[in-house]
């Protein structure tokens, strides 16, 4: 329902990121309630497991096309073709935060 791993869950459990109880065969266990907080605050429409948060440092539309640079928080550069449309909802701009969401051969852009 977050579209994360396992692994992520834990970690954000350990961080108190997410509430995290236990049930009596001692399993992990996450309220409805704030599974909706999570996705409030992080409003992810995609279910993807890795993200890559940075600024777009190029946009260049051509026909029915764009293509978006992305380069992350983390020593990531990451180059992505979109329909020129999606560029446009999104208000890509040179300087405007992004996200790079990596799934399988697929790099999606979101914001």
């Amino acid at each position: 329902m977050l579209g994360v791993s396992l692994d992520t869950l834990r970690r954000w459990g350990r961080q108190g990121r997410i509430v995290v109880e236990r049930d009596a065969a001692n399993r992990r266990v996450v309220r409805a309630s704030e599974i909706a907080r999570i996705r409030g605050a992080e409003k992810h429409t995609a279910s993807a497991r890795n993200r890559f948060r940075g600024i777009v440092t190029d946009v260049k539309v051509d026909g029915l096309l764009a293509q978006v640079e992305i380069v992350a928080d983390a020593p990531v550069r990451v180059v992505s073709v979109i329909t020129r449309e999606a560029a446009e909802e999104l208000g890509l701009e040179v300087g405007t935060p992004a996200t790079a969401i990596v799934k399988a051969t697929s790099v999606m852009v979101e914001r």
